[in-house]
């Protein structure tokens, strides 16, 4: 099977918006030799930083593994990021013969794997899905997560994947799938804001972490504050330091907020929103 050049044309099928990241049709690990399965991973990206922060990871990689690593990208809004048309790192061990990195697309939806999915992302998620069962003659029982086919694996988080397929195979037999009981009244950056703790200079926890990956997201983070450590250890630490301090002042001076360097409602607003 060659590079798989057809692959924007299946997602614009869907009806959502379609984004070709450049380069996509020749990236890959050499062309994919087959498509018998597809896998649903979630990013385990930042919790915010935009509609899909996760993009240079999947398509670059990371340190001991190299891009591409999925040959879709899935972002908060129901984008769907075309990145490869050749093979992708993106489930290995496979305890599934149909679902190894040879035999299978990949599917990476930006989600920290703790916060809520939204209803257009999740909608995005299996109308891909069934586009793509649609294109290479597959049934909804070979879309997976990674979960099941990976013992070491988490993803994607908080989706039954079994009710996942029935709304799958619903639309492959051109039956709407069922729609959410309880949707959201709200943006998914309204209902994370309800979840964000107010940060003081001194704190030290997971969250000073996510505004610190925001912040960088941004582009308020000077090169030189990372260059000696590198850039993932300054991402990963947890402590509300003096330099970070600066470093947020200074973005509320940016944003003419209360320049006080207190992570609260307004600043972590401005942080995650896109502006």
């Amino acid at each position: 099977m060659p590079y798989l050049t057809q692959l924007a044309a299946v997602a614009r099928r869907t009806g959502h918006k379609v984004v070709e990241v450049s380069g996509w049709k020749t990236r890959g690990h050499g062309p994919q030799p087959e498509v018998r399965g597809v896998v649903c991973h979630h990013t385990a990206g930042p919790a915010g930083g935009g509609n899909y922060p996760s993009l240079a990871v999947v398509r670059d990689g990371r340190p001991g593994l190299d891009g591409p690593l999925s040959q879709f990208g899935l972002g908060r809004d129901g984008t769907i990021y075309v990145i490869a048309a050749g093979r992708c790192w993106h489930n290995a061990p496979s305890t599934s013969a149909n679902h190894t990195n040879s035999r299978s697309l990949g599917i990476e939806a930006e989600n920290n794997g703790k916060q809520p999915w939204p209803d257009i992302q999740l909608d995005a998620y299996r109308k891909l899905c069934a586009e793509l069962c649609r294109e290479f003659g597959l049934t909804a029982s070979r879309v997976k997560g990674h979960k099941e086919v990976n013992t070491q694996k988490p993803d994607p988080h908080g989706v039954n994947m079994n009710h996942f397929r029935e709304d799958v195979a619903a639309l492959l037999k051109g039956k709407p799938a069922p729609a959410d009981p309880s949707p959201a009244k709200t943006s998914w950056t309204e209902t994370l804001l309800k979840d964000l703790p107010l940060l003081r200079p001194g704190d030290d926890n997971y969250d000073v972490k996510t505004a610190r990956s925001l912040l960088f997201a941004r582009g308020y983070v000077p090169e030189s504050l990372y260059a000696t450590a590198g850039l993932k250890a300054w991402l990963e630490r947890t402590k509300y330091d003096d330099e970070f301090a600066g470093l947020v002042r200074g973005f509320q001076k940016l944003k003419k907020l209360d320049v006080d360097a207190l992570v609260g409602p307004l600043t972590w607003g401005a942080l995650v929103r896109v502006s």
